[in-house]
């Protein structure tokens, strides 16, 4: 039997969706137009999803609808900024059995299924945030209007462990064919969850129409009934079939690259959207079914609730942050360089805070460089439609660059982005300070250094914090707090508020060596290049970790750092905490080349030119790639548990949250030392689990 909404259990927990029914009757339609709100009664900051509750209203309503008299048209929205963010995976654990969470995928099939098929024109208002169940609702809709408002669209089931489980991987390749499909239901869940604007829909194909925000439903309304009327004719393009093998070719090619297939949701996906080619919707709705049931009993999703429960709490209440009413306010932002790290920063600054932003560097033609870049990267913005144009020209004028250091006078906040070298940063900092006011923040964007260090001679150190952003900026969402035992709560409750209003998730670290990510991804190259001196060939400890999923393999990582760079923070790293970050001399000799050490024409990164491979001194103990595994994990949780002692965080949940949105640990993994516990490797090495630590 084929479940609907009514066969489903209800939940306690759950926070019901309402689907409230009005009937209007605009002019020209010649009937009842029916207009269903979803609302689960709160604010945007709520955001309305379905449980069994919300499923079974929908149904309900559409009950009323169908008995309803000279109805010529059925529109579903949403409540203020909010269509509907999917289904509410807060539930999900609460499935006792996979028949449970089959019934679940069946019920919302055979709701949607009723738009899908109904005989009176249905609308779907794409009002606000539409998102996974929400998104695939809209588009069993038989039209589509989006406001040029919404944020937050799209199908990110992938990236927790799940599949577009209500129509999404039939009806979207069909509509805006396989290329773009594959994009929105798999390659944007993989490339940091990247989210589609209201803007996008139309040129994908996936709306029909987009209006302004202020009259949006008006609007909206009217459209519908021009379209109901004949007045209007909507047409859609043929999708092409015949490129569907080469599509699905090269985004197998691009999960095995960006995850070496360790996701099974991002694998299975893939299969329904080379099913949705040939098979009927019925077919594929049961495959969908299927594969739902599948994933939402696998340990990948379990996995994956840790972690976005986790991003969820302690990305919007940072842990040890004080409490943000010693904020103070920002009204002016200097940042010291105009290097492309710094040009990121001040275009970052000024685009979230809308203040004044001044550069500076050495002389006047670098300052101008730098303000050059920053306006480019404006225009970008604005050709591209991710700014409006009266915005651009608010961007470039509030971003300016001089050689004169006492253009931070008036500053409130100063943020220094220059070469990562200690004494470099320390006479920075010292020219500064006589020019600054008594109340202006003083802020190192330091990868690793001590920023104790670099205040030791500040007439007021309680004024400095540490701030490390990663690279690039506009993209990577963690921001990295690191207080000195002098910082005052007024200037680190500060940090946090800045971090916030740049939409970045602040994780606060103690100021020891490469605080938290640096020092563990520094672990893991450091056991890498290990094995390699000891006597692993390159091909094989490079491939060792594939079957966690992350972003990048360790030699691809090190050619993004940069040998330099990373040959720099591994001498400080075992300057500052000893042999277990050896000096790997192969690393040394490889920074210190002088001709290419990776191939720019092999596929992928990460590859050696045969140049390069004449420099590896190889030892006599070559490890297999799950010995090289091995080592990279108990060295990882020997090293957590070294930085739990020392302080440098104050819970496990901290190191989990940095590494997700820092280094792009998958959501599907739960988190570093949930990973750790499970495969026994916390209690080996120090013998106990971390969620003991907890």
């Amino acid at each position: 039997m084929y479940a609907t909404p009514l066969d489903l259990p209800d939940f306690e927990e759950e926070v019901v969706t309402e689907a409230h029914v009005r009937y209007l009757e605009p002019r020209g339609l010649g009937g009842r137009a029916a207009l269903i709100t979803l609302d689960n009664g709160y604010d945007h900051t709520k955001p309305s999803s379905f449980g069994p509750g919300g499923l079974k209203n929908l149904w309900r309503a559409l009950d009323e609808v169908e008995a309803a008299e000279d109805v010529k048209l059925v529109a579903v929205t949403g409540k203020p900024f909010i269509f509907l963010a999917g289904a509410d995976i807060k539930l999900m654990p609460s499935l006792e059995s996979r028949e449970q969470g089959l019934m679940l995928a069946q019920a919302g099939h055979a709701l949607y299924k009723r738009l899908k098929d109904s005989a009176v024109p249905t609308f779907a208002f794409i009002n606000g945030v539409a998102l996974g169940g929400g998104f695939e609702l809209a588009l069993h809709c038989h039209y589509r209007t989006v406001s040029t408002t919404a944020n937050g669209l799209g199908l990110p089931e992938v990236s927790i462990g799940l599949i577009p489980g209500w129509g999404g991987s039939q009806i979207l390749p069909n509509l805006i064919g396989i290329e773009k499909a594959a994009q929105v239901i798999v390659g944007n869940p993989l490339n940091q969850n990247k989210m589609l604007r209201g803007t996008d829909l139309v040129p994908l194909g996936i709306a029909d129409v987009q209006f302004e925000g202020a009259d949006f439903l008006e609007e909206s309304l009217d459209w519908a009934v021009k379209v109901v009327s004949g007045e209007t004719t909507v047409e859609r393009p043929e999708v092409d079939q015949s490129v569907w093998p080469a599509v699905m070719a090269g985004a197998r090619q691009l999960v095995d690259e960006k995850v070496h297939n360790a996701s099974a949701a991002a694998v299975r996906a893939l299969d329904l959207l080379e099913l949705a080619q040939t098979a009927t919707f019925e077919e594929g709705s049961l495959a969908e079914d299927e594969a739902l049931a599948d994933l939402e009993a696998a340990p990948q999703f379990q996995s994956s609730i840790y972690a976005f429960n986790l991003v969820r709490a302690l990305g919007k209440r940072p842990e040890g942050a004080p409490s943000p009413g010693l904020a103070k306010d920002i009204g002016k932002v200097g940042v010291v360089g105009a290097g492309l790290m710094a040009g990121q920063i001040a275009l970052m600054f000024a685009r979230r805070l809308e203040v004044p932003v001044v550069m500076t560097d050495l002389d006047e033609e670098r300052a101008q460089k730098g303000l050059a870049y920053v306006r480019a990267e404006i225009d970008k913005l604005e050709s591209k439609g991710r700014t409006s144009r009266l915005k651009a020209a608010k961007l470039r004028s509030l971003v300016s660059a001089s050689a004169d250091k006492s253009v931070y006078a008036d500053c409130d906040l100063v943020i220094e982005a220059v070469f990562e070298e200690l004494g470099v940063k320390q006479a920075v900092f010292a020219e500064i300070e006589p020019i600054i006011s008594d109340e202006c923040l003083l802020v190192t964007n330091t990868s690793g250094l001590s920023v104790t260090a670099m205040g030791a001679k500040l007439a007021r150190p309680e004024r400095l914090v540490g701030m490390h952003f990663f690279n690039p900026v506009a993209v990577m969402p963690l921001v990295e707090v690191i207080a000195t035992d002098k910082t005052d709560d007024e200037t680190l409750a500060t940090a946090y508020a800045v971090a916030k209003k740049l939409k970045k998730t602040a994780v606060g670290s103690a100021d020891r060596p490469a605080f938290i990510v640096n020092r563990l991804l520094g672990r893991m190259l450091a056991e890498v290049t290990g094995a390699v001196d000891a006597g692993t060939p390159i091909e094989v400890a490079d491939v060792a970790l594939d079957e966690l999923g992350l972003p990048m393999r360790p030699f691809a990582l090190l050619e993004l750092v940069g040998l330099r760079v990373a040959w720099h923070l591994c001498q400080h790293l075992n300057e500052d905490l000893g042999p277990r970050f050896p000096a790997s001399q192969n690393l040394r000799r490889m920074a210190e080349a002088e001709f290419p050490v990776f191939d720019a024409s092999a596929k992928g990164k990460g590859r050696l030119t045969s140049e390069a491979k004449g420099l590896i001194e190889l030892g006599g103990e070559a490890s297999t790639a799950e010995q090289v595994k091995e080592r990279v994990l108990r060295g990882l949780a020997e090293e957590v548990r070294f930085m739990l002692d020392e302080g440098v965080v104050p819970s496990p949940k901290q190191v989990d949250l940095a590494m997700i949105m820092g280094a792009g640990f998958p959501f599907w993994l739960g988190g570093l030392t949930p990973y750790l516990d499970r495969e026994g490797i916390s209690t080996a090495v120090s013998g106990s689990p971390f969620a003991a630590s907890a």
